[in-house]
C-alpha cells in the first residue's frame, strides 16, 4: 500500500470510527427510525476563523464536484473566458454538475463549436443524463449518450478553453501533469490556505485528478468565494463573476428539481451551493462572508442534501419564501412503490444546536 494512502486511511479511521461523528440525518418509516447518517461540517470565514463545526474537520476528504466553482477560477482569471466571449450561462456551466437536459447539452455543444472543437475533444467520458426522464427518453429512442451528457462537460469545456487561450495542448488536458490541472490545484491551495503537495491523490469520476484535504481548508476556500476582499484584484474579479453567474443562472448549475438550482433561485444572490459525489456539499454565503463544507460519512447524497438545506436555514440565509422552496429537502418524503408517503428523511433533532459554535449565529 502506498505510504500516502496508508496515512490517509489511518487519519480517516480516526476521524470516522474511533471518535464517531455526530448523527446529522435520520430516516424514518412510519413511527420507526430506520437509518442514520453521520457526518461532519465546518463553517469558516475568509480569515480562517471557525464560525461553527461538528465532527472531525481535519480528516481528509475528496471534495469531488463540490469545488467546481474554485476549479473555474482560472477560466476567468487567465482571461480565457473573455478571449472566447463566454457569457454568464457558460460560466455557470463551467461550475455545474448538470442534469444533461437539452439546454445543457446544446449550450456545451455550441461552446465547443465556438472553440473549433467537438464532443470528441472532451475527455470526461459519456454517461446517461442525471435527469431520469431524459435518461429514459434516450433509452427508449436507442440514443447513446456522448461526453456532452456527462454532468461535468461544462467544467471540461472550461478546461479546454483555458488550454487553448494559453496555447497549451488540448489533448491530455485531464492528466495530472497538465498545466490546466496544476493551475486549479494552485488556486485551491492558495484559497484554502493548505499545502496540497503531500495530499492523498486519486482520479475523479470524470477523469481529472482529485486531491484530499480537510473540510477546514475547503470551507476557507469557499469563504473566500463568499468574501473575496482579501484576494488580489484580478482573482477577486474572477470570483465575483463566478458567484454572480451561478446566482444569475441556477438552472445551468444543476437542473429541474435539483437542490443547487432550487436553493440558489430561492436565495436570490445571497449564497451559492454546490453538490459533490459521495456525500460532499459546499456553500459560499455571500451575505455572511462564510464558507461551508460538509461530508456525510457513508457518502449518501440524500443525507447531504437534507443536511445542507438544514444548515442554510440554521445559518440564517433563508427567508420564509426560500425555506418554503426547500421544504422537500428539509423533510424529504419516503414513498412506497404505490407512491404513498411512508416515512421521511429529516435533520437529526438538535444536532445544529450542539457541537462547536464559538460565534453566536443568532
Amino acid at each position: 500500500m502506498p505510504a500516502n494512502l496508508a496515512k490517509s486511511l489511518a487519519r480517516w479511521h480516526i476521524g470516522t470510527m474511533d471518535t464517531a461523528n455526530p448523527i446529522l440525518v435520520r430516516v424514518t418509516r412510519g413511527e420507526a427510525g430506520e437509518s442514520i447518517h453521520r457526518g461532519r461540517v465546518v463553517v469558516m470565514d475568509a480569515r480562517g476563523r471557525v464560525i461553527a463545526g461538528w465532527g472531525d474537520g481535519e480528516a481528509p476528504v475528496t471534495p469531488r464536484s463540490a469545488i467546481k466553482p474554485l476549479q473555474a477560477v482560472s477560466l476567468v482569471e487567465t482571461g480565457a473566458a473573455d478571449a472566447f466571449g463566454l457569457n454568464d450561462e457558460e460560466i455557470a456551466l463551467a461550475c455545474a454538475s448538470h442534469s444533461s437536459e437539452p439546454r445543457h447539452v446544446a449550450r456545451v455543444a455550441a461552446w465547443l463549436e465556438r472553440l473549433g472543437l467537438s464532443a470528441g475533444d472532451l475527455e470526461c467520458g459519456p454517461h446517461l443524463p442525471l435527469d431520469p426522464d431524459r435518461a429514459r427518453a434516450m433509452i427508449r429512442a436507442g440514443e447513446e449518450p456522448t461526453a456532452l451528457h456527462n454532468n461535468c462537460s461544462g467544467k471540461h469545456a472550461g478546461f479546454l478553453t483555458t488550454a487553448l487561450h494559453l496555447k497549451e495542448p488540448a489533448a491530455g488536458y485531464i492528466q495530472p501533469g497538465h498545466a490546466v490541472q496544476r493551475r486549479w490545484q494552485d488556486v485551491l491551495s492558495e484559497m484554502g490556505g493548505y499545502d496540497l503537495a503531500a495530499a492523498p491523490r486519486g482520479t475523479d469520476g470524470c477523469g481529472i485528478p482529485v486531491v484530499a484535504l480537510p473540510l477546514t481548508a475547503m470551507a476557507r476556500a469557499m469563504a473566500r468565494l463568499a468574501d473575496p476582499s482579501s484576494l488580489p484584484e484580478g482573482r477577486a474579479r474572477a470570483v465575483r463573476r463566478i458567484t454572480g453567474a451561478m446566482t444569475a443562472h441556477p438552472p445551468m448549475v444543476g437542473g429541474c428539481g435539483r437542490l443547487d438550482t432550487i436553493a440558489m433561485e430561492a436565495g436570490r444572490g445571497a449564497f451559492i451551493t454546490k453538490t459533490g459525489a459521495e456525500g460532499v456539499y459546499c456553500a459560499a454565503l455571500m451575505e455572511k462572508g462564510w464558507g461551508v463544507a460538509l461530508k456525510i460519512d457513508d457518502g449518501a447524497k440524500r443525507a447531504a442534501e437534507t443536511a445542507m438545506a438544514a444548515l442554510l436555514r440554521h445559518l440564517g440565509v433563508l427567508n420564509g419564501e426560500a425555506e418554503a422552496a426547500l421544504k422537500d429537502f428539509l423533510e424529504t418524503p419516503v414513498a412506497n412503490a404505490a407512491g404513498e408517503t411512508v416515512g421521511a428523511i429529516l435533520p437529526e433533532p438538535g444536532w445544529l444546536k450542539s457541537g462547536l459554535t464559538p460565534v453566536d449565529l443568532g
